[in-house]
Order: structure tokens, then C-alpha cells, then sequence
């Protein structure tokens, strides 16, 4: 592996090149990035950078070549595929889509009625205290009033401390806010840094980034929208994590999102455990922290 900043680099250009692809070699990526497939469903493992829905600027996402990868899994008169479930561009990992309409409304069913168990690594900065617990605080989206404007999705929590005499009071519910619960637990640490097993028990959107960088004040490694509030800035990071990284904090910011969906349980009939290994730029990381952790 040569100096990480190259290495970053090349995941920054490897996002961009998946944009340009044209739509039949994406599909093409996808289709050797499947890890499980029945007759109802299909498993990719999702690559980092690549957006599941169109939007402003971009050119591919998953939701646009599902006929095209229908067709190269089967056969020409295969059905489109169809989503069940989001994650963000950046996030990696386990990725269920369906073959059928119903398929896919049942699958959708199970994830918001929550039967669908989740599991997620992320490398954050820091250390939670206590190393294992859950984190309940509703989540909603602001507008952060700064040089640039931009919208951020934050806590609003039910309780606060009272001024006079530090005892917890219910302050009045944002009615815009979506309840959100996180389990979390420490795996490793080392390099100022941490390996957490996280479980969103709910799906709110950038759930868990919200949740480590302001209910635990441990944000994601490469999370530069959630390390700070006030501004979009680079990720700080601590002196010791940019020694074992081998990187200048001026090119902190190409540091990648480290947030890997790392298993899904989904009751089809009977429980299908998908597991996905996190990608390789989290697997050096996890090296270069020496975050050790027992690969089940």
C-alpha cells in the first residue's frame, strides 16, 4: 500500500468513475458485487460512493441499472429488481433487493415494523462512555444558519438540565422529530480511535452518524457533515490517528465515511443471515489503528 494520501485519492476517483460508468458496466459491478440470491431476493454488497437514488448531479445510482442487473442474474425476460431499503452513498455493505413487487413490499414491511435486525461497524473518533448502551434521542432536520447555508439533520432531545439545580426536566417535543434508538457497543480501541458494533433499532436518515457525533460525541472517521455543527468543515483528527494513518490533516478531508452495513437478519419463512466483510479501505484502516477485532 503505498502513502495513504494516494490511497485516498483513489477512493475519491474510484466514487467518481462509478458515476461515469456507463449504465450496462455498472450493473456489471453490481452483479460481482452479489453475495446472496433466491428466488425472492438479491444481496449486493454496496460499494462505497455510490448513491442509491438519482438526484441533483448524479449520473448513476443503484436505483437506475436494476433492469439491466435483472437481466444479466437471469435472462432476458427477467423483471426489473426492486429496492427495499436505503443506505447512503457513502455507507458500504449489505444491500437486499427484490425480484417481485411483493417481494418487495413485504421486505419493506419487515424493515418498518423493525423485524429486520441490523448491524453496522464504524470506526469513529474517541471512545463512547459507557462502552456499551443505547442511545434514544429523536432526530430532526435544521437549517444550519452559517457563511453557507445547508441542512443538517440533529438531535432533539425530550429532556434537558435545569440551570438552577442540574435536575433533568421534559422540555416540550419537537413535533418534526422522528423518534430514533441506537444500540451500541465498543469492539476495539487504540490510535484514539474506535471500532463500535452499532444496531439502529429505528431508521431514521443519518441515524447513526447523528447519533455517535453529538449523543456520544464520537463522530465517524471521515464523517466531515457531522464533526462539527456550525460549519461544513474537515474532520479534525487527533495527532496520534494521523500518525498511524500516514496523512497530513490538510488531505483529512479525502479521509472516506467509515460506516460499513456488516449484517442484515431478515425473517423470510426462515431467518437469512447476510454478512458482509467491511471493503478493503476500512479493512486498512482498521490495520493502520491496529483496531483488532475478532473477525467472526
Amino acid at each position: 500500500a503505498g502513502p495513504a494520501p494516494g490511497r485516498l485519492r483513489e477512493l475519491a476517483a474510484l466514487s467518481r468513475r462509478l458515476q461515469r460508468l456507463h449504465p450496462n458496466v455498472l450493473a456489471k459491478v453490481l452483479r460481482q458485487a452479489t453475495v446472496y440470491q433466491n428466488e425472492e431476493i438479491v444481496v449486493i454488497d454496496k460499494p462505497y460512493g455510490l448513491p442509491v437514488h438519482g438526484g441533483p448531479g448524479v449520473k448513476n445510482c443503484i436505483a437506475d441499472v436494476l433492469p439491466i442487473l435483472a437481466k444479466m442474474l437471469e435472462n432476458a425476460k427477467a423483471q426489473p429488481l426492486h429496492l427495499c431499503h436505503r443506505l447512503d452513498k457513502e455507507t458500504t455493505g449489505v444491500m437486499v433487493l427484490a425480484r417481485s413487487k411483493e417481494a418487495a413490499e413485504r421486505i419493506r414491511l419487515l424493515f418498518k415494523t423493525r423485524q429486520v435486525e441490523k448491524i453496522y461497524w464504524a470506526i469513529s473518533l474517541g471512545d463512547p462512555d459507557p462502552v456499551e448502551g443505547v442511545v434514544e434521542i429523536p432526530i430532526v432536520e435544521k437549517e444550519v444558519r452559517s457563511h453557507q447555508s445547508h441542512y443538517k439533520m440533529t438531535l432533539a432531545p425530550n429532556y434537558r438540565l435545569s440551570p438552577e439545580d442540574g435536575k433533568v426536566v421534559k422540555i416540550r417535543k419537537n413535533r418534526d422529530a422522528e423518534s430514533a434508538v441506537t444500540r451500541y457497543r465498543l469492539l476495539a480501541r487504540s490510535s484514539a480511535c474506535s471500532l463500535l458494533e452499532l444496531q439502529p433499532v429505528t431508521g431514521v436518515k443519518h441515524q447513526l452518524r447523528v447519533h455517535l457525533a453529538y449523543g456520544l460525541g464520537c463522530p465517524i472517521l471521515g464523517d466531515h457533515k457531522y464533526s462539527h455543527w456550525s460549519k461544513l468543515a474537515p474532520q479534525k483528527l487527533p495527532e496520534i490517528t494521523l500518525k498511524r494513518l500516514k496523512l497530513e490533516q490538510s488531505k483529512a478531508r479525502h479521509l472516506p465515511l467509515h460506516l460499513h452495513a456488516r449484517r442484515l437478519s431478515l425473517p423470510l419463512g426462515e431467518r437469512i443471515d447476510l454478512v458482509c466483510k467491511p471493503p478493503l479501505f476500512f479493512q486498512k484502516t482498521l490495520k493502520r489503528l491496529e483496531l483488532d477485532v475478532a473477525d467472526d
